[in-house]
């Protein structure tokens, strides 16, 4: 795409995007689908036979697990040629991270090794480094895994304790320390792990093999969910790590973290996708299958409410999730095109939408805690029995709301980062924010032309953006330099934000299938119910921020302005959610 089509992180809230310009799923080309396939087939020949057994940990099941999935290609899927991999642009690994994020534990092990495990390496690594690594990584003969968390040291990362002092003959990092919640830790045979040398403010990166003397371990980690992911407390007593070790600059380990979670957010939006899917089909199954009172329990309108929000919410991250992976690709491939390393314009690419990667990070992950809630609901009594996978499907969620930073932390990030990049002058926001102030003094314009497709929606996005500037602009003015501390208002900012985010791609998404499919009135459905509630959403949390900080004619103004900027026409809802429930119903699975 041409560099100025290219929207910018946090744009999308001044700037209009053409659906032309965005990627759906239905546009997968053959050989995504066959990449696809060959993930979900690993899945059902491999993963789903011996569950109970892998979640009993036991003894090198997962390493060899991960080891076959080397041996298929599926782990180097976006490492570059050179080291061995296949070298797939973004939405082609976001696609393998979909599928094979159905995997419960398995998913955790995989993706811990191929996002977090491997990526520093090759990002921020040396060619010796990366020659050295990241082939035998690619093709499964070794396993990674990063070692960043403290026992006082989680979100505030960098005020990890561990320590590296060079020794005296200058040929070696002496490291000592210890990291907590290592996935992938019991078997992982190269670590990337994070210290301080001598007293640095900020930390750096080693790359350490398992084989270092000094290097020790407490017993697997007993878990919720998750439980045949390998979890362990490592520790490091003098351990002599050749200098060459060294991963990136010194004081450089901060920023790998920052941008290394920035892949893993988003890569976790894809897996909770995934999972999300996989427990619709079975919610669905299981609803035209369970009879109650001579009936399947998929003729009440309850359990229908129930599956058509699970797909609706479904639907809406998966129309987010490969806009954004489009962008990063563009960001990327435009990068590549001025004679940026290919890494290097992969981790500007990435971090040029940071804020949208913890939006989908957030919206994923909560999406498929509802999901697999209502789940067990569907399924009554059996959801809560460990017989079912449905009661597996629920333990393993929990954890994705605190994986790559919690999602509290990340709702923080979503709004630090437009308002940063608002006060360097890289988003023209606070002048958009003024506008939409002055526009809540003046008569609303009621005389609206909704005579093209989508126009009304358009009009509900366009006014979803505005609730984002009002607010945050009113909340900035008024806390100025302490709105950092203001986490209840950032946080409300953020949730504008993120609906407004997800609502646009779900319009865009819908716009563009009218190109592409001969009948997209279902989606569109389901585009109209997601509206119609995040409206409601939006004005609640608008109100929240307002109430906390507004007094007087301001509040009156700003509640009057937030009302406006909310509104949906009626809708029934009722109608359409069956409509949707129907769909899934007939076809006996996730169908969109």
């Amino acid at each position: 795409m041409e560099k100025e089509k290219i929207i910018k992180g946090g744009e999308f809230l001044i700037k209009e995007t053409d659906a032309d310009d965005i990627f759906v799923p239905e546009e997968f080309n053959e050989e995504q689908l066959m990449i696809a396939q060959s993930c979900q087939d690993f899945l059902d020949q491999e993963v789903y036979p011996i569950l109970d057994r892998i979640d009993n940990l036991e003894e090198g099941l997962m390493d060899g697990l991960l080891s076959k999935a080397g041996e298929l290609g599926l782990l180097g899927i976006s490492v570059p040629e050179q080291y061995g991999g296949f070298g797939k642009r973004f939405v082609t690994s976001m696609l393998s991270a979909e599928v094979t994020g159905a995997g419960y534990s398995f998913a955790v092990a995989l993706s811990a090794h191929t996002g977090i495990g491997t990526l520093p390496i090759l990002y921020y690594g040396n060619e010796e480094q990366k020659q050295r690594y990241i082939p035998k990584l690619a093709s499964g003969e070794w396993k990674a895994c990063y070692c960043l968390t403290e026992p006082g040291a989680g979100s505030d990362a960098n005020s990890g304790k561990s320590k590296a002092l060079l020794s005296e003959d200058g040929k070696h990092y002496i490291l000592n320390g210890q990291k907590m919640w290592i996935t992938n830790g019991g078997f992982a045979n190269i670590l990337t792990v994070f210290a301080k040398i001598d007293d640095d403010e900020n930390l750096s990166a080693f790359i350490l093999e398992k084989d270092f003397e000094g290097i020790s371990m407490n017993p697997e980690e007993k878990k919720m969910g998750i439980k045949g992911s390998s979890t362990r407390q490592i520790f490091f007593n003098d351990v002599k790590v050749p200098i060459k070790n060294l991963l990136g600059e010194r004081g450089g380990g901060f920023k790998i973290a920052l941008n290394i979670l920035n892949v893993g957010r988003v890569k976790l939006a894809g897996a909770a996708l995934g999972a999300a899917k996989a427990t619709i089909d079975r919610s669905v199954k299981y609803a035209n299958e369970r009879t109650q009172f001579d009936r399947p329990i998929s003729k009440y309108g309850a359990i229908r409410h129930k599956l058509a929000e699970q797909a609706i919410k479904a639907f809406a991250t998966e129309s987010a999730l490969y806009r954004l992976s489009q962008n990063i690709d563009d960001q990327i491939n435009s990068l590549i095109k001025e004679g940026i390393d290919p890494q290097e314009a992969t981790l500007k690419g990435l971090r040029e939408y940071a804020a949208e990667c913890a939006i989908l990070k957030v919206h994923g992950s909560e999406s498929i805690d509802y999901i697999v809630d209502e789940g067990v609901q569907i399924y009554g009594g059996m959801g809560y029995s460990a017989e079912a996978d449905m009661e597996r499907a629920y333990r393993d969620s929990r954890i994705n709301r605190i994986f790559e930073g919690t999602n509290e932390i990340n709702r923080l990030l979503i709004v630090d980062i437009i308002l940063k990049r608002a006060l360097s002058g890289e988003l023209n926001i606070m002048e958009a924010a003024q506008s939409v102030a002055n526009e809540i003094l003046e008569i609303p314009d009621f005389d609206t032309d909704n005579s093209a497709y989508l126009s009304e929606e358009k009009g509900v996005i366009k006014n979803f953006k505005k609730s984002v500037l009002l607010i945050a602009g009113a909340a900035a003015k008024h806390f100025t330099t302490s709105l950092a501390k203001e986490q209840e208002v950032l946080m409300n900012i953020a949730d504008i934000t993120i609906e407004t985010y997800i609502c646009e791609s779900l319009v865009l998404r819908v716009e563009k299938l009218t190109s592409i499919i001969e009948d997209n009135s279902l989606q569109q459905k389901m585009m109209q119910v997601y509206l119609y509630d995040a409206a409601d959403r939006i004005n609640k949390a608008g109100k929240e921020a307002i109430n906390s900080f507004a007094e007087g004619d301001e509040l009156r103004g700003l509640l009057l302005g937030i009302k406006r900027f909310s509104k949906h026409p009626p809708l029934n809802t009722k109608s359409l959610r069956q409509d949707i429930a129907i769909a899934l119903i007939d076809k006996n699975r996730y169908c969109f």
